[in-house]
């Protein structure tokens, strides 16, 4: 197989996974396990962003009126609440960094982390289903989101988006869509810091002679174009649906990488 065909294949997968509940990282390892070839941080994160542009342009509206309208009370209100759910991420991912947390170089904890994901998904839906309906972002929505953004990114399986929006239902806000809308924009300036820092540090390193930049290129745009889509069904969906299949996914995906994996795998 080319590698153009790998990092085509690769940029499908994020862009499929990184706003569905079922964990890009954790897809992009098992993918680079089987077979697709081991990428670096950068581009990794940077097909991260491709994902992340694609629903840039989906929210553009909504971003456009939050910092064009951002005096009237409930846009300065719900910004504020983005801001403090980004810089908690960020101050705690910071730490992690200097602490020497780093992400796991094989397949077995992703795959506990699928299986443990998807009942916590199963749990929490139920939950959730109990509370009265209610869109409103509270304080404690925005903190527990936040937090949740920094577990994900510590425990490659978990999936951000999962753990964002559940930790927004269990919270308060237990809207889906509102839910949902407040984890994905939380997740914007979030994979866009991740990227700035991932690139900083290669220039920094002097890797970037060795980067492949042309790779990272077209796993950015196939990325992008895959996520737009994914993420135009996926708000759809929810309207009517709730989160169970992925749930029951993961969990049939973990259980079958634990049977096949040989231990340490």
């Amino acid at each position: 197989m080319s590698d153009l065909i790998c990092v085509i294949l690769l940029g499908i997968i994020e862009g499929i996974t990184e706003f569905l509940p079922i964990s890009s990282t954790g897809h992009l390892l098992i993918a680079e396990k089987l077979g697709l070839g081991a990428r670096s941080d950068l581009f990794n994160v940077g097909i991260q962003a491709g994902a992340i542009l694609a629903v840039t342009l989906i929210y553009w509206k909504r971003l456009w009126q939050l910092l064009t309208r951002w005096q009237e009370p409930a846009n300065r209100d719900y910004l504020a609440k983005l801001v403090v759910a980004f810089l908690i991420t960020a101050v705690l991912g910071f730490v992690a960094v200097k602490l020497g947390f780093t992400l796991p170089e094989t397949v077995t904890p992703v795959a506990w982390a699928l299986v443990i994901g998807g009942l916590w998904m199963l749990g929490a839906e139920a939950l959730a289903a109990r509370q009265p309906e209610r869109s409103a972002v509270t304080w404690r929505v925005a903190i527990w989101v936040g937090l949740a953004q920094m577990v994900a990114g510590i425990f490659p399986g978990t999936s951000r988006s999962a753990a964002t929006i559940f930790a927004a239902l269990l919270a308060g806000t237990s809207q889906r869509a509102a839910a949902t809308e407040f984890a994905f924009l939380v997740g914007i300036p979030t994979m866009y810091a991740a990227t700035g820092y991932e690139l900083l540090k290669v220039v920094k390193d002097g890797g970037a002679a060795h980067e492949d930049w042309s790779a990272l290129a077209v796993g950015f745009v196939v990325s992008a174009v895959v996520a737009f889509a994914a993420v135009k069904w996926l708000l759809g969906y929810i309207r009517g649906h709730r989160y169970t299949p992925f749930a029951l996914y993961r969990i049939a995906l973990g259980a079958l990488l634990l049977l096949w994996l040989p231990a340490g795998g």
